[in-house]
Protein backbone atom coordinates (compact mmCIF):
# COMPACT_ATOMS: atom_id res chain seq x y z
CA UNK A 1 0.00 0.00 0.00
CA UNK A 2 1.46 3.28 -1.10
CA UNK A 3 1.64 6.45 0.99
CA UNK A 4 -1.21 8.26 -0.81
CA UNK A 5 -3.67 5.44 -0.21
CA UNK A 6 -2.69 5.23 3.46
CA UNK A 7 -3.15 8.98 3.84
CA UNK A 8 -6.58 8.77 2.20
CA UNK A 9 -7.68 6.04 4.62
CA UNK A 10 -6.49 8.09 7.57
CA UNK A 11 -8.41 11.11 6.32
CA UNK A 12 -11.57 9.03 5.81
CA UNK A 13 -11.20 7.55 9.30
CA UNK A 14 -10.77 10.99 10.84
CA UNK A 15 -13.83 12.23 8.97
CA UNK A 16 -15.93 9.31 10.20
CA UNK A 17 -14.75 9.83 13.78
CA UNK A 18 -15.45 13.53 13.48
CA UNK A 19 -18.95 12.88 12.12
CA UNK A 20 -19.62 10.38 14.90
CA UNK A 21 -18.53 12.89 17.52
CA UNK A 22 -20.57 15.59 15.80
CA UNK A 23 -23.74 13.50 15.66
CA UNK A 24 -23.20 12.38 19.26
CA UNK A 25 -22.73 15.86 20.63
CA UNK A 26 -25.12 17.60 18.26
CA UNK A 27 -28.59 15.93 18.18
CA UNK A 28 -29.14 16.29 14.47
CA UNK A 29 -31.87 13.64 14.31
CA UNK A 30 -33.77 15.34 17.14
CA UNK A 31 -33.43 18.65 15.29
CA UNK A 32 -34.83 17.06 12.14
CA UNK A 33 -37.74 15.55 14.09
CA UNK A 34 -38.53 18.94 15.60
CA UNK A 35 -38.52 20.62 12.20
CA UNK A 36 -40.77 17.90 10.78
CA UNK A 37 -43.23 18.46 13.65
CA UNK A 38 -43.29 22.22 13.10
CA UNK A 39 -41.24 23.10 16.19
CA UNK A 40 -38.77 25.82 15.37
CA UNK A 41 -35.56 25.23 17.25
CA UNK A 42 -32.06 26.00 16.06
CA UNK A 43 -29.22 23.53 16.09
CA UNK A 44 -27.20 25.97 18.17
CA UNK A 45 -29.94 25.93 20.83
CA UNK A 46 -29.62 22.15 21.02
CA UNK A 47 -25.86 22.44 21.36
CA UNK A 48 -26.38 25.01 24.10
CA UNK A 49 -28.58 22.52 25.96
CA UNK A 50 -25.72 20.04 25.85
CA UNK A 51 -23.39 22.66 27.27
CA UNK A 52 -25.91 23.47 30.02
CA UNK A 53 -26.10 19.75 30.88
CA UNK A 54 -29.67 19.44 29.70
CA UNK A 55 -30.74 16.32 27.84
CA UNK A 56 -32.30 17.79 24.67
CA UNK A 57 -34.75 14.91 24.21
CA UNK A 58 -36.24 15.60 27.66
CA UNK A 59 -37.20 19.08 26.45
CA UNK A 60 -37.81 18.73 22.69
CA UNK A 61 -40.02 15.62 22.76
CA UNK A 62 -42.48 17.13 25.32
CA UNK A 63 -42.40 20.37 23.30
CA UNK A 64 -43.39 18.44 20.18
CA UNK A 65 -46.35 16.93 22.05
CA UNK A 66 -47.40 20.33 23.32
CA UNK A 67 -47.26 21.94 19.86
CA UNK A 68 -49.22 19.07 18.32
CA UNK A 69 -51.85 19.49 21.09
CA UNK A 70 -52.21 23.18 20.32
CA UNK A 71 -50.33 24.56 23.32
CA UNK A 72 -47.99 27.53 23.06
CA UNK A 73 -44.84 26.71 24.99
CA UNK A 74 -41.23 27.68 24.51
CA UNK A 75 -38.00 25.80 24.96
CA UNK A 76 -36.90 28.27 27.62
CA UNK A 77 -39.92 27.44 29.79
CA UNK A 78 -39.40 23.70 29.55
CA UNK A 79 -35.62 23.95 29.95
CA UNK A 80 -35.91 26.13 33.07
CA UNK A 81 -38.36 23.67 34.61
CA UNK A 82 -35.98 20.81 33.81
CA UNK A 83 -33.06 22.65 35.41
CA UNK A 84 -35.21 23.27 38.50
CA UNK A 85 -35.61 19.52 38.94
CA UNK A 86 -39.15 19.19 37.59
CA UNK A 87 -40.67 16.50 35.42
CA UNK A 88 -41.17 18.20 32.07
CA UNK A 89 -42.99 15.31 30.43
CA UNK A 90 -45.53 15.02 33.29
CA UNK A 91 -46.15 18.78 33.25
CA UNK A 92 -46.82 18.78 29.52
CA UNK A 93 -49.14 15.78 29.82
CA UNK A 94 -51.05 17.57 32.59
CA UNK A 95 -51.34 20.72 30.43
CA UNK A 96 -52.64 18.67 27.51
CA UNK A 97 -55.20 16.89 29.73
CA UNK A 98 -56.35 20.20 31.22
CA UNK A 99 -56.62 21.73 27.74
CA UNK A 100 -58.75 18.82 26.53
CA UNK A 101 -61.01 19.09 29.62
CA UNK A 102 -61.39 22.91 29.29
CA UNK A 103 -59.68 23.44 32.65
CA UNK A 104 -57.78 26.70 32.96
CA UNK A 105 -54.23 25.79 33.95
CA UNK A 106 -51.19 27.90 33.15
CA UNK A 107 -47.68 26.55 32.72
CA UNK A 108 -46.43 28.49 35.75
CA UNK A 109 -49.15 27.03 38.01
CA UNK A 110 -48.55 23.54 36.65
CA UNK A 111 -44.79 23.83 37.10
CA UNK A 112 -45.23 25.12 40.66
CA UNK A 113 -47.48 22.16 41.55
CA UNK A 114 -44.94 19.74 40.08
CA UNK A 115 -42.04 21.33 41.97
CA UNK A 116 -44.09 21.22 45.18
CA UNK A 117 -43.96 17.43 45.00
CA UNK A 118 -47.55 16.77 43.94
CA UNK A 119 -48.55 14.71 40.94
CA UNK A 120 -50.03 17.41 38.73
CA UNK A 121 -51.25 14.92 36.13
CA UNK A 122 -53.10 12.96 38.80
CA UNK A 123 -54.61 16.21 40.07
CA UNK A 124 -55.91 17.10 36.63
CA UNK A 125 -57.33 13.61 36.18
CA UNK A 126 -58.98 13.88 39.60
CA UNK A 127 -60.54 17.17 38.55
CA UNK A 128 -62.17 15.36 35.64
CA UNK A 129 -62.85 12.06 37.43
CA UNK A 130 -63.52 12.65 41.16
CA UNK A 131 -61.90 10.34 43.68
CA UNK A 132 -63.64 8.41 46.48
CA UNK A 133 -61.92 8.34 49.87
CA UNK A 134 -63.19 5.76 52.36
CA UNK A 135 -62.78 6.40 56.07
CA UNK A 136 -62.31 3.68 58.69
CA UNK A 137 -65.03 3.01 61.27
CA UNK A 138 -65.43 6.17 63.34
CA UNK A 139 -67.03 5.75 66.78
CA UNK A 140 -69.20 8.32 68.51
CA UNK A 141 -71.37 8.18 71.64
CA UNK A 142 -74.95 9.44 71.62
CA UNK A 143 -76.53 11.20 74.59
CA UNK A 144 -78.10 7.94 75.82
CA UNK A 145 -74.62 6.42 76.23
CA UNK A 146 -74.77 4.01 73.26
CA UNK A 147 -71.73 3.91 70.98
CA UNK A 148 -72.42 4.23 67.23
CA UNK A 149 -69.80 3.33 64.61
CA UNK A 150 -70.01 4.80 61.11
CA UNK A 151 -67.96 4.43 57.94
CA UNK A 152 -68.17 7.18 55.30
CA UNK A 153 -67.24 7.50 51.63
CA UNK A 154 -66.04 10.99 50.67
CA UNK A 155 -66.21 11.99 47.01
CA UNK A 156 -63.62 14.69 46.36
CA UNK A 157 -62.39 16.62 43.37
CA UNK A 158 -58.95 18.16 43.15
CA UNK A 159 -58.85 21.92 43.57
CA UNK A 160 -55.96 22.95 41.37
CA UNK A 161 -55.83 26.48 42.76
CA UNK A 162 -55.17 25.10 46.27
CA UNK A 163 -52.83 22.25 45.38
CA UNK A 164 -49.84 24.34 46.45
CA UNK A 165 -50.06 24.77 50.22
CA UNK A 166 -53.37 22.89 50.58
CA UNK A 167 -53.87 20.05 53.06
CA UNK A 168 -54.03 16.46 51.87
CA UNK A 169 -56.32 13.45 52.25
CA UNK A 170 -55.42 12.83 55.90
CA UNK A 171 -56.76 16.25 56.88
CA UNK A 172 -60.02 15.65 55.01
CA UNK A 173 -60.49 12.27 56.72
CA UNK A 174 -59.72 13.78 60.13
CA UNK A 175 -62.20 16.63 59.64
CA UNK A 176 -64.95 14.30 58.44
CA UNK A 177 -64.29 12.01 61.40
CA UNK A 178 -64.58 14.95 63.78
CA UNK A 179 -67.88 15.95 62.15
CA UNK A 180 -69.26 12.41 62.46
CA UNK A 181 -68.32 12.20 66.15
CA UNK A 182 -69.88 15.59 66.94
CA UNK A 183 -73.07 14.76 65.02
CA UNK A 184 -73.52 11.43 66.81
CA UNK A 185 -72.71 13.04 70.15
CA UNK A 186 -75.37 15.73 69.68
CA UNK A 187 -78.12 13.14 68.99
CA UNK A 188 -80.54 12.46 71.85
CA UNK A 189 -80.36 8.69 71.34
CA UNK A 190 -78.71 6.22 69.01
CA UNK A 191 -82.02 5.22 67.38
CA UNK A 192 -82.29 8.58 65.61
CA UNK A 193 -78.85 8.07 64.10
CA UNK A 194 -79.76 4.57 62.91
CA UNK A 195 -83.08 5.77 61.48
CA UNK A 196 -81.57 8.73 59.61
CA UNK A 197 -77.90 8.10 58.78
CA UNK A 198 -78.11 10.78 56.10
CA UNK A 199 -78.42 13.28 58.97
CA UNK A 200 -74.69 12.76 59.50
CA UNK A 201 -73.96 13.43 55.83
CA UNK A 202 -75.95 16.66 55.67
CA UNK A 203 -74.57 17.98 58.97
CA UNK A 204 -70.94 17.21 58.11
CA UNK A 205 -71.22 18.47 54.53
CA UNK A 206 -72.67 21.79 55.68
CA UNK A 207 -69.60 22.58 57.80
CA UNK A 208 -67.33 23.38 54.86
CA UNK A 209 -64.66 20.88 55.81
CA UNK A 210 -62.75 21.32 52.53
CA UNK A 211 -61.59 24.83 53.46
CA UNK A 212 -57.81 25.09 53.20
CA UNK A 213 -57.43 21.68 51.59
CA UNK A 214 -56.36 20.68 48.09
CA UNK A 215 -59.77 19.11 47.45
CA UNK A 216 -63.38 20.06 46.98
CA UNK A 217 -65.80 17.76 48.78
CA UNK A 218 -68.67 16.84 46.48
CA UNK A 219 -70.56 14.43 48.74
CA UNK A 220 -70.27 12.47 51.97
CA UNK A 221 -72.15 9.17 52.06
CA UNK A 222 -72.51 6.83 55.04
CA UNK A 223 -71.43 3.44 53.73
CA UNK A 224 -71.97 1.43 56.92
CA UNK A 225 -73.27 2.03 60.43
CA UNK A 226 -73.23 -0.25 63.46
CA UNK A 227 -73.88 -0.30 67.20
CA UNK A 228 -70.94 -0.55 69.58
CA UNK A 229 -70.72 -0.78 73.35
CA UNK A 230 -73.06 0.69 75.94
CA UNK A 231 -70.56 3.27 77.10
CA UNK A 232 -73.01 4.79 79.60
CA UNK A 233 -73.53 1.47 81.36
CA UNK A 234 -69.79 0.79 81.37
CA UNK A 235 -69.13 4.19 82.93
CA UNK A 236 -71.83 3.64 85.56
CA UNK A 237 -70.40 0.21 86.35
CA UNK A 238 -66.91 1.64 86.69
CA UNK A 239 -68.26 4.44 88.90
CA UNK A 240 -70.11 1.94 91.10
CA UNK A 241 -66.96 -0.18 91.39
CA UNK A 242 -64.95 2.90 92.31
CA UNK A 243 -67.56 3.92 94.93
CA UNK A 244 -67.48 0.40 96.37
CA UNK A 245 -63.71 0.46 96.63
CA UNK A 246 -63.86 3.86 98.33
CA UNK A 247 -66.50 2.60 100.79
CA UNK A 248 -64.43 -0.49 101.54
CA UNK A 249 -61.36 1.64 102.11
CA UNK A 250 -63.26 3.93 104.49
CA UNK A 251 -64.74 0.92 106.33
CA UNK A 252 -61.28 -0.59 106.68
CA UNK A 253 -60.05 2.73 108.02
CA UNK A 254 -62.87 2.85 110.59
CA UNK A 255 -62.20 -0.77 111.60
CA UNK A 256 -58.51 -0.02 112.07
CA UNK A 257 -59.39 2.99 114.21
CA UNK A 258 -61.81 0.89 116.28
CA UNK A 259 -59.17 -1.79 116.80
CA UNK A 260 -56.68 0.87 117.85
CA UNK A 261 -59.18 2.38 120.29
CA UNK A 262 -59.98 -1.08 121.68
CA UNK A 263 -56.32 -1.83 122.22
CA UNK A 264 -55.90 1.55 123.88
CA UNK A 265 -58.86 0.87 126.20
CA UNK A 266 -57.47 -2.56 127.06
CA UNK A 267 -54.15 -0.99 127.91
CA UNK A 268 -55.89 1.50 130.19
CA UNK A 269 -57.92 -1.28 131.86
CA UNK A 270 -54.78 -3.31 132.45
CA UNK A 271 -53.12 -0.23 133.88
CA UNK A 272 -56.09 0.37 136.21
CA UNK A 273 -56.10 -3.30 137.26
CA UNK A 274 -52.43 -3.06 138.05
CA UNK A 275 -53.09 -0.02 140.20
CA UNK A 276 -55.99 -1.83 141.96
CA UNK A 277 -53.82 -4.87 142.66
CA UNK A 278 -51.12 -2.57 143.95
CA UNK A 279 -53.66 -0.80 146.18
CA UNK A 280 -55.13 -4.12 147.43
CA UNK A 281 -51.63 -5.25 148.34
CA UNK A 282 -51.35 -2.27 150.65
CA UNK A 283 -54.70 -2.99 152.43
CA UNK A 284 -53.34 -5.64 154.92
CA UNK A 285 -50.47 -3.39 155.83
CA UNK A 286 -52.90 -0.51 156.38
CA UNK A 287 -55.17 -2.75 158.53
CA UNK A 288 -52.21 -3.86 160.64
CA UNK A 289 -51.09 -0.30 161.09
CA UNK A 290 -54.64 0.71 162.06
CA UNK A 291 -54.80 -2.08 164.68
CA UNK A 292 -51.44 -1.11 166.08
CA UNK A 293 -52.32 2.54 166.22
CA UNK A 294 -55.74 1.84 167.72
CA UNK A 295 -57.75 3.42 164.94
CA UNK A 296 -59.90 0.26 164.71
CA UNK A 297 -60.69 -2.34 167.31
CA UNK A 298 -60.81 -6.08 167.18
CA UNK A 299 -64.61 -6.09 166.92
CA UNK A 300 -64.44 -3.76 163.98
CA UNK A 301 -61.98 -6.09 162.31
CA UNK A 302 -64.26 -9.12 162.99
CA UNK A 303 -67.27 -7.27 161.56
CA UNK A 304 -65.27 -6.51 158.43
CA UNK A 305 -64.36 -10.19 158.07
CA UNK A 306 -68.01 -11.18 158.51
CA UNK A 307 -69.02 -8.73 155.80
CA UNK A 308 -66.38 -10.17 153.45
CA UNK A 309 -67.60 -13.71 154.23
CA UNK A 310 -71.20 -12.73 153.50
CA UNK A 311 -70.15 -11.12 150.25
CA UNK A 312 -68.22 -14.23 149.15
CA UNK A 313 -71.20 -16.44 150.05
CA UNK A 314 -73.59 -14.30 148.03
CA UNK A 315 -71.20 -14.41 145.07
CA UNK A 316 -71.09 -18.23 145.27
CA UNK A 317 -74.88 -18.40 145.42
CA UNK A 318 -75.26 -16.05 142.43
CA UNK A 319 -72.80 -17.90 140.13
CA UNK A 320 -74.98 -21.00 139.44
CA UNK A 321 -77.87 -18.73 138.43
CA UNK A 322 -75.62 -16.84 136.01
CA UNK A 323 -74.40 -20.12 134.46
CA UNK A 324 -78.02 -21.32 133.98
CA UNK A 325 -78.94 -18.04 132.33
CA UNK A 326 -76.01 -18.37 129.94
CA UNK A 327 -77.03 -21.98 129.10
CA UNK A 328 -80.61 -20.82 128.34
CA UNK A 329 -79.25 -18.18 126.00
Amino acid sequence: MDTSTLGLLVIVGLVIIGLAILFTFVPVMLWISALAAGVRVSIFNLVGMRLRRVIPSRVINPLIKAVKAGLELSTNQLESHYLAGGNVDRVVNALIAAHRANIELSFERCAAIDLAGRDVLDAVQMSVNPKVIETPFIAGVAMDGIEVKAKARITVRANIDRLVGGAGEDTVIARVGEGIVSTIGSSENHKKVLENPDMISHTVLSKGLDAGTAFEILSIDIADIDIGKNIGAVLQTDQAEADKNIAQAKAEERRAMAVAQEQEMRARVEEMRAKVVEAEAEVPMAMAEALRSGNIGVMDYMNLKNIEADTDMRDMIGKPNQEEDEDDR
